[in-house]
Protein backbone atom coordinates (compact mmCIF):
# COMPACT_ATOMS: atom_id res chain seq x y z
CA UNK A 1 0.00 0.00 0.00
CA UNK A 2 1.38 3.41 -0.94
CA UNK A 3 1.48 6.34 1.48
CA UNK A 4 -1.14 8.12 -0.60
CA UNK A 5 -3.46 5.13 -0.39
CA UNK A 6 -2.83 4.87 3.33
CA UNK A 7 -3.76 8.50 3.92
CA UNK A 8 -6.87 8.22 1.76
CA UNK A 9 -7.93 5.18 3.77
CA UNK A 10 -7.33 7.03 7.03
CA UNK A 11 -9.43 9.98 5.92
CA UNK A 12 -12.28 7.74 4.78
CA UNK A 13 -12.35 5.74 7.99
CA UNK A 14 -12.20 8.82 10.21
CA UNK A 15 -14.90 10.67 8.30
CA UNK A 16 -17.22 7.66 8.48
CA UNK A 17 -16.59 7.20 12.20
CA UNK A 18 -17.04 10.87 13.03
CA UNK A 19 -20.18 11.11 10.91
CA UNK A 20 -22.16 8.59 12.91
CA UNK A 21 -25.18 10.33 14.39
CA UNK A 22 -27.02 7.39 15.92
CA UNK A 23 -27.23 7.39 19.69
CA UNK A 24 -24.18 5.69 21.14
CA UNK A 25 -24.15 3.80 24.42
CA UNK A 26 -20.69 2.92 25.69
CA UNK A 27 -20.24 -0.52 27.25
CA UNK A 28 -16.72 -0.94 28.50
CA UNK A 29 -14.85 -3.94 29.83
CA UNK A 30 -14.68 -5.02 33.41
CA UNK A 31 -11.62 -2.89 34.07
CA UNK A 32 -13.42 0.40 33.41
CA UNK A 33 -14.19 2.47 36.48
CA UNK A 34 -17.30 4.62 36.73
CA UNK A 35 -17.21 7.62 39.04
CA UNK A 36 -20.85 7.93 40.20
CA UNK A 37 -22.84 11.05 39.50
CA UNK A 38 -24.05 13.25 42.30
CA UNK A 39 -26.86 15.78 42.25
CA UNK A 40 -27.41 15.45 38.51
CA UNK A 41 -23.74 15.79 37.63
CA UNK A 42 -22.13 13.74 34.87
CA UNK A 43 -20.87 10.29 35.80
CA UNK A 44 -17.45 9.70 34.29
CA UNK A 45 -16.27 6.30 33.11
CA UNK A 46 -12.49 6.01 33.43
CA UNK A 47 -10.80 3.55 31.12
CA UNK A 48 -7.49 1.66 31.24
CA UNK A 49 -6.62 3.37 27.95
CA UNK A 50 -6.94 6.88 29.42
CA UNK A 51 -3.80 9.02 29.58
CA UNK A 52 -3.64 10.59 33.01
CA UNK A 53 -1.58 12.72 35.36
CA UNK A 54 -1.70 13.01 39.14
CA UNK A 55 -3.11 11.01 42.02
CA UNK A 56 -6.17 8.85 41.20
CA UNK A 57 -7.35 9.47 44.78
CA UNK A 58 -7.29 13.26 44.38
CA UNK A 59 -10.50 15.01 45.51
CA UNK A 60 -11.03 16.53 42.06
CA UNK A 61 -11.36 14.59 38.81
CA UNK A 62 -10.81 16.69 35.69
CA UNK A 63 -11.33 15.29 32.20
CA UNK A 64 -10.23 17.48 29.31
CA UNK A 65 -11.47 16.85 25.78
CA UNK A 66 -9.20 18.51 23.22
CA UNK A 67 -8.20 18.23 19.58
CA UNK A 68 -4.53 18.41 18.54
CA UNK A 69 -5.54 20.67 15.62
CA UNK A 70 -7.56 23.08 17.82
CA UNK A 71 -5.80 26.46 18.26
CA UNK A 72 -7.86 27.25 21.36
CA UNK A 73 -6.69 23.98 22.92
CA UNK A 74 -3.10 24.84 22.06
CA UNK A 75 -3.37 28.25 23.67
CA UNK A 76 -4.97 26.84 26.82
CA UNK A 77 -2.28 24.16 27.00
CA UNK A 78 0.45 26.80 26.79
CA UNK A 79 -1.03 29.42 29.11
CA UNK A 80 -3.18 27.64 31.69
CA UNK A 81 -2.15 23.99 31.86
CA UNK A 82 1.33 24.65 33.36
CA UNK A 83 -0.34 26.51 36.25
CA UNK A 84 -2.89 23.73 36.70
CA UNK A 85 -0.18 21.10 36.76
CA UNK A 86 2.05 22.96 39.20
CA UNK A 87 -0.64 24.02 41.66
CA UNK A 88 -3.20 21.23 41.52
CA UNK A 89 -2.03 18.11 39.68
CA UNK A 90 1.47 17.86 41.15
CA UNK A 91 0.16 18.68 44.63
CA UNK A 92 -2.37 15.82 44.63
CA UNK A 93 -5.48 17.99 44.40
CA UNK A 94 -6.51 17.12 40.81
CA UNK A 95 -6.49 13.83 38.91
CA UNK A 96 -6.23 14.89 35.27
CA UNK A 97 -7.47 12.82 32.32
CA UNK A 98 -6.75 13.88 28.73
CA UNK A 99 -8.92 12.63 25.88
CA UNK A 100 -8.77 13.53 22.20
CA UNK A 101 -12.05 14.73 20.70
CA UNK A 102 -11.38 14.45 16.95
CA UNK A 103 -12.49 17.40 14.86
CA UNK A 104 -10.91 16.17 11.61
CA UNK A 105 -9.00 13.12 10.30
CA UNK A 106 -5.64 14.67 11.20
CA UNK A 107 -6.61 14.56 14.88
CA UNK A 108 -7.17 10.81 14.66
CA UNK A 109 -3.78 10.43 12.98
CA UNK A 110 -2.00 12.45 15.68
CA UNK A 111 -3.68 10.47 18.45
CA UNK A 112 -2.69 7.22 16.74
CA UNK A 113 0.91 8.38 16.54
CA UNK A 114 0.90 9.41 20.19
CA UNK A 115 -0.41 6.00 21.19
CA UNK A 116 2.49 4.32 19.38
CA UNK A 117 4.97 5.99 21.71
CA UNK A 118 5.69 4.80 25.25
CA UNK A 119 2.94 5.91 27.62
CA UNK A 120 5.31 8.22 29.49
CA UNK A 121 6.02 10.08 26.22
CA UNK A 122 2.37 10.63 25.33
CA UNK A 123 1.92 14.09 26.82
CA UNK A 124 5.27 15.24 25.50
CA UNK A 125 4.20 14.35 21.96
CA UNK A 126 0.79 16.00 22.29
CA UNK A 127 2.52 19.15 23.52
CA UNK A 128 4.92 18.98 20.56
CA UNK A 129 1.94 18.90 18.20
CA UNK A 130 0.19 21.75 20.01
CA UNK A 131 3.29 23.95 19.85
CA UNK A 132 3.86 23.26 16.15
CA UNK A 133 0.36 23.35 14.69
CA UNK A 134 1.44 25.68 11.90
CA UNK A 135 3.78 22.94 10.62
CA UNK A 136 1.21 20.17 10.20
CA UNK A 137 -2.34 21.38 10.93
CA UNK A 138 -4.64 21.66 7.85
CA UNK A 139 -6.17 24.72 9.55
CA UNK A 140 -2.93 26.53 8.75
CA UNK A 141 -3.13 25.71 5.06
CA UNK A 142 -0.94 22.59 5.11
CA UNK A 143 -1.78 20.76 1.88
CA UNK A 144 0.29 17.59 2.38
CA UNK A 145 -0.78 16.52 5.85
CA UNK A 146 0.84 13.13 5.52
CA UNK A 147 4.29 14.54 4.78
CA UNK A 148 3.89 17.02 7.63
CA UNK A 149 2.96 14.27 10.08
CA UNK A 150 5.93 12.20 8.95
CA UNK A 151 8.18 15.17 9.69
CA UNK A 152 6.66 15.68 13.14
CA UNK A 153 7.08 11.98 13.79
CA UNK A 154 10.75 12.28 12.84
CA UNK A 155 11.18 14.99 15.48
CA UNK A 156 9.70 12.57 18.02
CA UNK A 157 12.11 9.82 16.94
CA UNK A 158 9.80 7.90 14.61
CA UNK A 159 10.69 6.73 11.11
CA UNK A 160 8.36 7.33 8.16
CA UNK A 161 7.51 3.63 8.18
CA UNK A 162 6.61 3.79 11.86
CA UNK A 163 4.36 6.80 11.29
CA UNK A 164 2.56 5.00 8.47
CA UNK A 165 2.09 1.91 10.61
CA UNK A 166 0.71 3.99 13.48
CA UNK A 167 -1.78 6.03 11.49
CA UNK A 168 -2.84 2.92 9.61
CA UNK A 169 -3.79 1.08 12.81
CA UNK A 170 -7.52 0.57 12.31
CA UNK A 171 -8.11 -0.57 15.89
CA UNK A 172 -6.58 2.65 17.19
CA UNK A 173 -8.56 4.72 14.69
CA UNK A 174 -11.76 3.11 15.96
CA UNK A 175 -10.82 3.66 19.61
CA UNK A 176 -10.11 7.35 19.00
CA UNK A 177 -13.35 7.78 17.07
CA UNK A 178 -15.32 5.94 19.77
CA UNK A 179 -13.95 8.35 22.38
CA UNK A 180 -15.31 11.23 20.33
CA UNK A 181 -18.70 9.56 19.86
CA UNK A 182 -19.00 8.85 23.58
CA UNK A 183 -18.04 12.42 24.45
CA UNK A 184 -20.79 13.78 22.20
CA UNK A 185 -23.58 11.36 23.07
CA UNK A 186 -22.90 10.62 26.73
CA UNK A 187 -21.41 13.87 27.98
CA UNK A 188 -22.78 16.43 25.52
CA UNK A 189 -19.39 17.57 24.24
CA UNK A 190 -19.71 19.60 21.04
CA UNK A 191 -16.41 21.48 20.80
CA UNK A 192 -12.92 21.84 22.16
CA UNK A 193 -11.55 22.39 24.63
CA UNK A 194 -14.19 21.07 27.01
CA UNK A 195 -13.72 20.09 30.64
CA UNK A 196 -15.68 17.85 32.99
CA UNK A 197 -14.65 18.76 36.53
CA UNK A 198 -16.18 16.65 39.28
CA UNK A 199 -19.16 16.08 37.03
CA UNK A 200 -19.57 19.69 35.88
CA UNK A 201 -19.19 20.44 32.16
CA UNK A 202 -17.35 23.60 31.12
CA UNK A 203 -16.84 24.34 27.42
CA UNK A 204 -14.42 26.71 25.73
CA UNK A 205 -11.14 28.18 26.88
CA UNK A 206 -11.10 28.27 30.68
CA UNK A 207 -9.16 31.30 32.04
CA UNK A 208 -6.86 30.51 34.92
CA UNK A 209 -8.55 32.80 37.44
CA UNK A 210 -11.96 31.23 36.79
CA UNK A 211 -10.58 27.70 36.90
CA UNK A 212 -8.69 28.36 40.12
CA UNK A 213 -11.83 29.73 41.77
CA UNK A 214 -13.84 26.66 40.75
CA UNK A 215 -11.17 24.18 41.81
CA UNK A 216 -10.70 25.84 45.19
CA UNK A 217 -14.45 25.68 45.79
CA UNK A 218 -14.33 21.90 45.24
CA UNK A 219 -11.48 21.16 47.64
CA UNK A 220 -12.27 19.83 51.11
CA UNK A 221 -12.60 22.60 53.67
CA UNK A 222 -9.87 22.65 56.28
Amino acid sequence: MTRKQLLIGLVALAVIALGVVAYFIFSGGGQDTTVPDSGGKLAITLKPSDRTLGNPKAPILMVEYAAPSCPHCSRWDAEVFPLLKKNYIDTGKVYYVFRVFPLRPADVAVESMARCLPADSYFQFIELMFRNQEKWDPEYGISDTHAALVEMGRIAGMSAEQVDTCIGNQAEEKRASDVGQEAATKYGISGTPSFIINGQLRSGEFPWDQMKTLLDSMLPKK
